[in-house]
């Protein structure tokens, strides 16, 4: 096999050629054939999504670049939901964009270049490449943020979203010399491998490069304390790039976290075990008592990711259960499980804001949905079913997502109160329930403020409909979807 195995970075070698083709093609479109570029990247996230099913049905790890990239099962299911994220939100985001002069090539270019960034870190086997991909996501971002120059509120919130995650990246980037200065390698898998043998050069310089780790982890994941930039940038950015903020870089931040915790640092999990345990914790306080205060849909929403990764934390530090990875392959894939449905019920609830949002009127006051049910009952229904699903309530694929978590805690055979830290969790959940359920009440039972009729594409209420559906029949039928997680992590730890 060839040292730089160009078959295993297809996907990312497809995507960014369409970027860069689309990007150039889009100075020679008109405002009025503006759909061309659209429709290209569309295509062109197929043909990516299609290279990574392809890679996933031949069930191999690869290495390419000489081990700094890895094509595993885990992050090819990853990227498959990254790609979808991405493509939803650029469908959800068509009316919103062209009546606020969003809709060129650099949106389309842009939401690629983060995609790109966000599948680099997916798959990184290697610190540099982790932040290689970390930076080409960050920046894509900020500047989508600041799409809308004439927008004082984006251009703060981009602000704020740089100056914070130029910190988080700095955390990671000492973290990751204090890791190579520890162990003297860049590569995940060596490292985990001197670390078991006791081949460290300073160990306090380890412990210490774990926190600097876990802290850069917690900003680019929004838990808390490191939670700072959430509401803000979801407040201030437009719709179309919250969502995209809430969607797929997430799902690249969990990655990363399995990478460099479970990947590279398991021999001193219990140095970075009950930092996560911490995080988790404080995440489902702060989300959720604070998201109760909120009247705003995003802040809520901003709010409530903070909480929602606290949930997914707990399962991820349960999988250091009796000091082993393998055994703990269903924790894991529980958190894996759990982000995708978070990002599938959180594209649903920014879609229906955007399917109400028209011309100087932004849908992202909770009042703003009010008799929405009266309206378009469909559309309430497809909300609804988002809300519930975020809250965790039968028959959403939320409900299922809460349940494995708190089944990969309570088998976690550590010394730990496990039964107390499940009761806290369910009880904040509770406490989240109210916000979520407020919404249902505001669409369905208070009086409509605004009658004016929906102008959205049809494949934007066809991709909301079955963003909805997909997120009430993952409820009742999760098999295939957790048994495609399951299954992927198994085989990518070895198991």
């Amino acid at each position: 096999m060839s040292k730089f195995n160009l078959s295993a970075v297809l996907p990312e070698a497809v995507l960014l050629v369409a970027a860069c083709l689309i990007l150039v093609a889009d100075l020679f479109v008109s405002e009025r054939r503006r759909n061309l570029s659209y429709s290209m990247t569309l295509t062109a996230l197929a043909a990516v999504a299609l290279c990574c099913w392809n890679l996933l049905d031949g069930q191999v790890v690869q290495y390419a670049f000489g081990g700094m990239f890895v094509t595993d099962p885990m992050a090819q299911v990853l990227k498959l939901f990254a790609c979808l994220a991405t493509a939803l939100g650029l469908v959800y985001a068509q009316n919103y964009a062209r009546t606020r002069a969003m809709w060129h090539g650099e949106l389309f270019s842009l939401a690629l270049f983060t995609l790109l960034g966000v599948m680099v870190m997916i798959s990184a086997n290697n610190l540099l490449v982790i932040y290689l991909g970390l930076e080409l996501q960050s920046l894509a971002l900020y500047a989508l943020v600041a799409l809308q120059r004439d927008q004082p509120r984006a251009g703060e919130a981009a602000m704020k979203y740089f100056v914070l995650g130029a910190l988080a990246s700095g955390f990671l980037l000492y973290g990751m010399s204090m890791l190579y200065g520890a162990t003297g390698s860049l590569d995940i898998n060596e490292i985990a491998h001197r670390i078991a043998a006791s081949q460290v050069a300073n160990r306090p310089a380890l412990v210490l490069a774990t926190v600097f780790l876990v802290a850069g982890i917690g900003f680019k994941l929004g838990a808390a304390p490191f939670h700072m930039w959430v509401p803000d940038v979801y407040h201030g950015a437009p719709t179309p790039v919250t969502l995209l903020i809430a969607s797929a870089p997430k799902i690249a931040a969990f990655a990363v976290a399995f990478r460099l915790l479970v990947e590279g640092l398991a021999p001193v999990s219990s140095d970075w075990h009950l930092m996560l345990l911490l995080l988790a914790m404080t995440s489902l306080a702060v989300g959720n008592l604070t998201a109760v205060a909120q009247s705003n849909l995003k802040r809520m929403l901003g709010y409530s990711t903070v909480g929602q990764m606290g949930f997914m934390l707990l399962a991820m530090q349960s999988g250091v259960a009796g000091g082993t990875t393998a055994s703990a392959a269903s924790a894991y894939s529980a958190a894996m499980f759990y982000m995708v449905t978070y990002a599938l019920a959180t594209l649903a609830a920014f879609g229906t804001m955007l399917l109400l949002s028209r011309q100087g009127f932004e849908a992202e006051e909770i009042s703003d949905l009010a008799g929405l049910f009266r309206r378009q009952p469909w559309y309430a229904f497809v909300m609804a079913v988002a809300m519930f699903s975020l809250a965790g309530v039968p028959p959403t694929a939320g409900f299922y997502a809460k349940l494995v978590v708190l089944q990969a805690l309570l088998a976690d055979n550590s010394s730990l109160p496990v039964v107390w830290i499940a009761v806290i969790a369910v009880l904040f959940s509770l406490v989240g329930a109210y916000y979520y359920i407020r919404v249902v009440k505001v669409m369905y039972f208070d009086a409509p403020v605004d009658d004016h009729a929906f102008e959205a594409a049809p494949d934007m209420k066809i991709a909301l409909t079955a963003n909805g559906l997909a997120v009430l029949v993952l409820g009742v039928l999760p098999q295939y979807l957790l048994g495609l997680c399951a299954s992927a992590m198994v085989r990518t730890l070895g198991g």
